[in-house]
């Protein structure tokens, strides 16, 4: 089916292009949002009038869009989430997620915004994208932790591997010490070992 775009449509073309899409696509996404109409004479004249007033239109959506992207842009949201001592979530932190956090934050995003890049499943630091115009897309953090403290310290860099292997060395650190404080209580004053003989 040939249709001709109002607007730009990622991977497919510019406002004004007259395009090949499948039937599907353009009767139940192209047609109803108002990306497109289908490319007869009637539609392709209606087009051309009002050609000026949709390029302004846009134009105007575009500044709009790039104005907020700049508040937006490089944002870090913290979303909580109860994990395993491995870090795996209890579940996924879903497109929906990340638009209610950053809504939350004073911003207007919807979930069909969200661009997952992969689906984020372990806590630590996460990037996504947001498109707030087709010709505007920014990228927003996520920190998904198990607490505020946690949090912020994933913020200052540190992963949660390397929390947890830092907390198993300073734990293997204090068995040693005390082990080594065990020895030396056995010892007299010469360090010689003090040998029980009692039995």
């Amino acid at each position: 089916m040939q249709v001709v775009l109002l607007e730009r449509v990622v991977k497919l073309g510019q406002m004004g292009d007259v395009v090949n899409v499948k039937q599907g696509y353009a009767r139940n996404y192209l047609l109803p949002q108002g990306k497109a109409l289908r490319a007869n004479t009637a539609n392709l004249a209606q087009f051309e009038t009002q050609r000026a007033q949709l390029e302004a239109r846009n134009l105007d959506a575009r500044t709009e869009a790039e104005a907020v992207g700049d508040k937006l842009n490089g944002q870090i949201f913290v979303i909580i989430r109860s994990a395993s001592d491995a870090g795996s979530l209890y579940g996924s932190v879903t497109a929906r997620d990340a638009a209610d956090i950053a809504t939350a934050g004073g911003f207007s995003i919807n979930r069909g915004q969200i661009v997952l890049h992969r689906p984020v499943k372990e806590l630590g630091m996460h990037t996504m994208s947001v498109v707030l115009h087709p010709e505007v897309t920014i990228e927003i953090n996520i920190n998904v932790a198990r607490s505020s403290e946690e949090a912020e310290l994933q913020a200052s860099g540190k992963s949660i591997q390397e929390l947890r292997a830092e907390a198993d060395a300073a734990a293997d650190f204090d068995i040693a010490e005390l082990f080594e404080d065990v020895g030396a209580a056995a010892r007299d004053e010469n360090g010689a070992p003090i040998v029980d003989d009692r039995d």
